[in-house]
């Protein structure tokens, strides 16, 4: 999916000048990183608003057009009013095509009411990761990764080390431990190994 955003360089800076821009329907960003010097710029509040509601926005190269020229960046930081919504300040990374970049990728889990655990034993499914920590270059950055649960029966688990990275893309490891991602645990309780992992994501 491709996201296009229309920007305009915002001069005024400082929190007198992000209110009016505020009151105006605009967002105040920033667009930073590479050898160019990091650009203020002004966005349309409400398109910004509908496209964070898009999961593959979090997840994607973004091309933001400034001064009719195309720009490839990554979404990097959205700060929220406390109640309101209301999107207060976005920062934007530029991208290389030449250095690999670090970002969470979504997980898309397939196959869950087909799994033999699921659909013949009535087991339910534990999601214990929902996105994965990963390196790679621009043109290998995939929207989401997908995992397949039609093999699983209760009990059954899938660990990091199983699931099938897309080409160029590599696994950010933050532990030697090898994870568990997602499981089929019995209605009355399950997988141990699957429940103690959703401990342990819980308490990070």
């Amino acid at each position: 999916m491709q996201f296009e955003i229309n920007a305009q360089a915002r001069t005024l800076q400082g929190s007198g000048a992000s209110r009016r821009l505020r009151r105006a329907g605009k967002v105040p960003a920033i667009i930073y990183g590479g050898e160019a010097a990091p650009q203020a710029i002004e966005i349309d509040h409400n398109d910004l608003l509908i496209n964070l509601k898009k999961e593959a926005f979090h997840a994607s190269i973004l091309n933001i057009v400034l001064d009719g020229k195309k720009q490839q960046v990554l979404l990097r930081d959205t700060q929220r009013h406390a109640f309101k919504p209301l999107i207060l300040h976005v920062d934007f990374q530029r991208l290389d095509a030449t250095h690999e970049l670090h970002i969470k990728v979504p997980l898309h889990f397939v196959n869950e009411e087909t799994a033999p655990g699921v659909k013949l034993s009535g087991g339910l499914v534990n999601h214990v990761i929902t996105e994965l920590d990963v390196h790679c270059l621009p043109k290998d950055l995939p929207a989401f990764i997908e995992v397949d649960l039609a093999a699983l029966n209760v009990g059954d688990t899938i660990h990091l080390s199983q699931i099938k990275l897309p080409k160029g893309v590599k696994l950010v490891q933050h532990s030697a431990d090898d994870s568990v991602v997602v499981g089929v645990v019995g209605k009355g309780g399950g997988s141990e190994e699957a429940e103690a992992a959703e401990g342990e994501a819980a308490a990070e």
